[in-house]
């Protein structure tokens, strides 16, 4: 009765586990979450009141499936003057939030059996879309001693003559690790004369810590020819229920297809966020932006310590984005079951974890500090004293 590609599809992890916790919270439990990856700011005023002169002007028709010419030119600037990324606004395609982005250059690229490199621990995201799209995911798995990133030596020996694309994220949602210049060269040189395309995740581009962010494509002209970047304004700039991503692509004739599928299943993005992503992208927000990623610096420093000093737990110190990868493998009484876990943890204690399992790689737990100081410290009391309790 159903299609096979359709039930084949899972719910994503991140999302089924907030809405349980939403369901917790609506019975009357106290219940601490830290499994959504949406920052806990207003959205700035700035944007907003842009928004509303949007609204109030009539600006509610629809517009270019790609964006308004104002929108694409601003993002064009963007691109270049702070990733030093030269693209035409025809180059680019704004969609309804960086998911949609994702979905269009899976189904335009990546045929029957087509491989796709993911490096592990990954986004859950990625993977359903690879397989819906009727390619094969190819895991690479990282580890803590290479700070969760691929080694140009993983990354050429997962190459076959069925590999289609490689998808990098930096920083990296889970484990909030950023690939270096020195290293996305690395890997630049191993894709050197070979078709393979790159998809390039960019999204938690602006919040980065004690390091420097480099985009992909800006490595060589080899790699802007190949990459396909991806971004957008729901995680920097804290505005995830605007729905505002876009990718950007040297190779036209992949954009009008793009194009052409948005054009039949979705159409053009909000209107009115459109107008209020130009203040969002041509510097009117920017002190908003850099208090923010301030704010959640100071959060990342104080959820490491207080992590580091519950009993059987480690983490890596994240370089970007506002996720600790938790290691638990050396908890008492842990049975290598990160789901189970997080569950007796939701109940025994109200708190949300996302699992590793949930981003191929158990043993692990995603805590989001994409919230106050006090429930950082109060969710962390209740995890040593859930481990303490030894009832896992």
């Amino acid at each position: 009765m159903y299609s096979q590609k359709i039930q084949n599809l899972s719910e994503s992890a991140t999302i089924a586990i907030a809405t349980l916790a939403t369901e917790l919270k609506a019975q009357g439990r106290d219940v601490l979450s830290f499994s959504a990856g949406e920052p806990d700011f207003d959205t700035p005023q700035v944007i907003k009141d842009e928004a509303i002169r949007a609204l109030n002007s009539g600006y509610t028709k629809y517009t270019p499936v790609a964006g308004i010419p104002e929108l694409l030119e601003t993002i064009a600037g963007k691109l270049e003057r702070e990733n030093g990324l030269v693209y035409s606004p025809k180059e680019i395609l704004v969609s309804n939030g960086a998911k949609q982005s994702l979905f269009n250059a899976f189904q335009a690229l990546i045929e029957q059996g087509d491989e796709v490199i993911i490096p592990s621990p990954y986004w859950v995201t990625y993977p359903e879309l690879v397989v819906y799209s009727g390619g094969k995911p190819v895991f690479i798995p990282t580890n803590e001693n290479t700070d969760f990133k691929i080694t140009p030596k993983q990354l050429k020996e997962a190459i076959t003559p069925k590999t289609k694309m490689l998808v990098l994220t930096t920083p990296s949602n889970p484990t909030g690790m950023v690939y270096s210049k020195d290293e996305l060269t690395q890997i630049a040189e191993i894709l050197k004369g070979s078709s393979i395309w790159v998809l390039s995740d960019e999204m938690y581009e602006k919040l980065i810590y004690d390091t420097q962010f480099t985009s992909c494509a800006s490595i060589s002209e080899d790699m802007m020819a190949r990459t396909i970047t991806v971004n957008g304004l729901s995680k920097s700039v804290a505005m995830t229920g605007w729905r505002m991503g876009y990718l950007a692509t040297k190779d036209l004739k992949l954009l009008k297809l793009m194009n052409n599928l948005q054009s039949q299943c979705t159409s053009n993005i909000n209107s009115i966020t459109q107008r209020a992503s130009i203040v969002a992208l041509n510097g009117e927000a920017d002190r908003d932006i850099e208090m923010m990623r301030e704010a959640f610096q100071k959060r990342r420093d104080l959820a490491c310590e207080l992590i580091e000093n519950i009993n059987g737990l480690s983490v890596l110190k994240p370089q970007g984005a506002f996720y600790l990868f938790i290691n638990m493998q050396d908890v008492p009484g842990y049975n290598g079951d990160s789901m189970r876990f997080c569950q007796r943890l939701l109940e025994v204690e109200g708190v949300a974890l996302v699992p590793g399992k949930a981003f191929g790689m158990d043993g692990y737990v995603r805590f989001s500090f994409a919230c106050s100081n006090e429930q950082i410290i109060e969710g962390c009391n209740r995890i040593s004293r859930f481990i303490v309790s030894n009832i896992i």
